[in-house]
């Protein structure tokens, strides 16, 4: 029970963090005016608007150059800790997206060994029962789409230093941001997806082709044993590369 858990974790992790890129040309924002120029230099104050947060956010990750990501691939380690539990279970990763595609593996053994594909219309899993989130709903991938129709943002209360904005996409999915003050980088975030809620704490930061890329960040996922948490360092990252046309093709 605990592994199926820790795979939903996983999977819910990938989603939120990184899953914004575009095979199509994005929609346009919407024209009422509100959300015009969304990549311009915002100053975070106490008074700035939750709008003018979310700008500042989708700036700092790269502003258009962000929103354009073709395709991206992490690799590097990780170190899962059970609900319970200060001894963690050492292991690496790999994440692949595209569009609305998506590869993962974790390799932890002999704990784990998981992988989890979609493939813009199936979803595979090698390990059963594992519900895949919807993609481009979370996190990141979230937060492309800020300024496009349907999408509501709310004022939420701030954090320590940090302020925050809420996130609703036209489906009801919810992520809570927080942004560095003087940068307007997303330190952390927060999503809700299947009654559960998942944190994401982002410390080490590095720009890639002029997309920000979080290269050190943890999570904790509530769930009914317990807390599980996860520690990801990134080793790796390569964007608009060419994919091997296999990349997301699901076992038969």
């Amino acid at each position: 029970m605990f592994l199926r858990f820790l795979a939903v974790a996983i999977c819910v992790v990938s989603f939120g963090l990184i899953v914004f890129a575009q095979e199509q040309a994005p929609a346009k924002p919407e024209s009422n005016g509100s959300a015009a120029a969304p990549a311009a230099a915002v100053t975070i104050t106490p008074e700035t608007s939750p709008m003018d947060l979310a700008r500042a956010a989708f700036a700092a990750q790269g502003g258009e150059k962000f929103r354009s990501l073709q395709n991206m691939i992490l690799r590097g380690s990780v170190q899962l800790y059970p609900p319970n539990s200060v001894q963690s279970i050492p292991g690496s990763f790999s994440l692949v997206t595209a569009g609305p595609k998506l590869r993962m593996e974790i390799d932890a053994r002999p704990a784990i060994v998981f992988k989890q594909i979609y493939d813009g219309e199936h979803s595979y899993s090698s390990m059963p029962n594992v519900e895949m989130p919807p993609l481009t709903k979370f996190g990141l991938g979230a937060l492309a789409r800020f300024d496009q129709t349907g999408y509501q943002i709310t004022a939420i209360p701030d954090k320590k230093k940090q302020r925050g904005f809420r996130l609703v996409d036209p489906e009801g999915y919810t992520t809570d941001y927080y942004l560095d003050s003087k940068t307007g980088r997303v330190m952390s975030f927060f999503l809700y997806y299947g009654g559960a809620t998942l944190g994401t704490e982002n410390s080490k930061f590095k720009e890639v082709e002029g997309v920000l890329v979080p290269f050190a960040f943890s999570q904790k996922f509530e769930m009914p044993m317990g807390a599980f948490f996860a520690e990801f360092s990134v080793k790796e990252v390569k964007i608009n590369q060419e994919l091997p046309a296999d990349a997301f093709v699901i076992p038969r």
